[in-house]
């Protein structure tokens, strides 16, 4: 059987790293083959290539068995590769229907986009509309819009990277439903993450990449977690160790806390009560787009509308107080977006640091070679690949740039810490150590709340959860009481006087 797709010799150089070095890789049709490796191993420049996003230096490309050279994404979808980026490509100041249009047959109306995006959304259970903004969309939301753009190419091969990073367990599964669907039809799929359990309950074959080379070729389904992190990182990553917390004072509370949205595709934040307490981690789950957005800028101090005694911060009143001032207070923030929100992609990793750190101005002055020395700590301390402290934020991969933010903001050494998506599109060995770097911040008296869409992240970090949806909150629940399931249920606003159940009282009382 001809290959669907051969890559020979794949060699691509930037100065300083040899991202791709001699790469090979076969993928055979229908086939479901994974890519795996930590961050920077060369995954997602390997596939830029494949997709002509990025020339190579040196090797060859071939289609069902011919040569080709893929000069540009267009070029790519002609020959019927389609990819799903783990940083999106999307316009943010048109709508989700535009930007899919971009993508497709010119000689397709508008109108007729919409009609087969809300279709092909419907099929697989990927809500979106068409007519909202991409700008006013949350990343998960961002992420349907890839996934669905890319499906409605009917693509030979298909390329995903880091899919199923912010979905939800349900939305997983019925994405999983969808490749196999794909794939028995013969189209061919690369899966890149870095979720070791999905690789080897989807896909068949995995080729392994380390330092921008092959390290091996494996079947996945006959391995374990623990022989592919051998594979991916040299060894397997310690275990986490969640001690029994040791709350103290509440350091934030929301007190019935309700915000009409700012825009007409936004969610209202609807009588928002909740505490956290010094040495304790509290974990937001839900479904992307249920408020997650509205509530994490009214706590930073972006939306600043929130009455002064709606937000408590270590005993002062901080509803109308600007990000700086609740800096001052101890407040620390780590957005989900990394490029653009987390950090400014033109700048280096040093000067970044202003956008939290002022330490380093003194009388108007900025104190260069300490922010350098700083930047340099961080790296180090966190392992953070990169060219050093003067490296620009947008030359680090995905992982490595998360490694940076998340360690600028422990580092300062933050008395409330709130972190969105924290170990999103992160190497296992990664999320192992930001994930004790956070336990580790609780454990010095921090109060951390997290909120995230990978409910095992929750549950491995979390002392008490919450539920978010439909811009309410449930009530807190103990991890120890929790389960997968029942916070499941709850994501869909199914629990006790939860947003569902009065809407199913409202409807049953206007039919009475």
């Amino acid at each position: 059987m001809t290959d669907r797709l051969a890559l020979a010799g794949i060699v691509k150089r930037y100065p300083g790293v040899v991202a791709n070095d001699d790469v090979s890789l076969r993928v055979a049709p229908g086939e479901i083959h994974a890519v795996l490796g930590e961050n920077g191993a060369g995954k997602s420049t390997l596939m830029k290539i494949v997709y002509g996003s990025v020339r190579p230096d040196a090797g060859e490309i071939r289609i069902d068995g011919k040569p080709v050279a893929v000069r540009n994404p267009q070029e790519a979808r002609r020959l019927g590769i389609s990819m799903v980026f783990q940083h999106f490509s999307l316009f943010e100041t048109v709508s989700v229907a535009e930007n899919v249009w971009l993508g497709l047959d010119a000689s397709l109306s508008l109108a007729e986009v919409t009609a087969r995006i809300r279709a092909k959304a419907g099929e697989y259970g990927l809500e979106l509309d068409p007519a909202r903004p991409v700008h006013t969309l949350s990343v998960g939301e961002r992420q349907r819009v890839e996934i669905v753009r890319a499906l409605l190419t009917d693509p030979r091969l298909l390329i995903l990277d880091e899919p199923t990073s912010v979905l939800t367990p349900q939305a997983v599964e019925r994405l999983f439903v969808t490749l196999h669907r794909l794939a028995s039809t013969g189209c061919s799929i690369l899966y890149i993450s870095h979720k070791l359990d999905e690789i080897r309950a989807l896909c068949s074959a995995c080729t392994v990449m380390r330092g921008g080379r092959v390290t091996g070729v494996v079947d996945p389904r006959g391995e374990t977690n623990a022989s592919l992190s051998r594979l991916m990182i040299g060894a397997e990553p310690p275990p986490l160790e969640h001690r029994p917390s040791r709350a103290g004072e509440v350091a934030l509370a929301v007190r019935g806390l309700s915000l009409p949205k700012t825009s007409p595709f936004g969610i209202d934040l609807a009588d928002v009560s909740l505490e956290l307490r010094a040495g304790e981690v509290l974990g937001i789950a839900g479904v992307s787009g249920n408020g997650q957005q509205e509530l994490l800028c009214a706590l930073s101090g972006e939306d600043a509308r929130a009455p002064r005694d709606a937000i408590v911060l270590r005993g002062e009143p901080a509803g109308g107080a600007s990000p700086r001032r609740r800096r001052e207070l101890g407040l620390h923030f780590v957005p989900e977006e990394r490029l653009g929100r987390g950090a400014v992609p033109a700048l280096s990793l040093a000067q970044n640091l202003l956008l939290t750190r002022r330490e380093a101005v003194r009388r108007g002055w900025i104190a260069r070679g300490a922010l350098a020395a700083q930047a340099a700590s961080i790296i180090e301390r966190f392992r953070v690949k990169a060219r050093g402290p003067g490296a620009a934020a947008r030359s680090l991969s995905g992982g490595n740039l998360q490694k940076f933010i998340v360690g600028r903001e422990i580092d300062a050494g933050p008395k409330v810490l709130i972190v969105a998506q924290p170990t999103w599109g992160v190497d296992v060995g990664a999320a192992a150590q930001i994930r004790a770097a956070l336990l580790g911040l609780r454990d010095a008296g921090c109060a951390v709340l997290v909120v995230s869409e990978e409910l095992d992240e929750l549950f491995e970090l979390s002392d008490r959860l919450v539920v978010i949806a439909k811009g309410r909150l449930s009530p807190p629940i103990a991890r120890a009481d929790a389960s997968v399931e029942r916070i499941g249920v709850w994501m869909s606003g199914l629990w006790p006087g939860g947003p569902a159940e009065r809407a199913g009282a409202d409807a049953a009382e206007a039919a009475a």
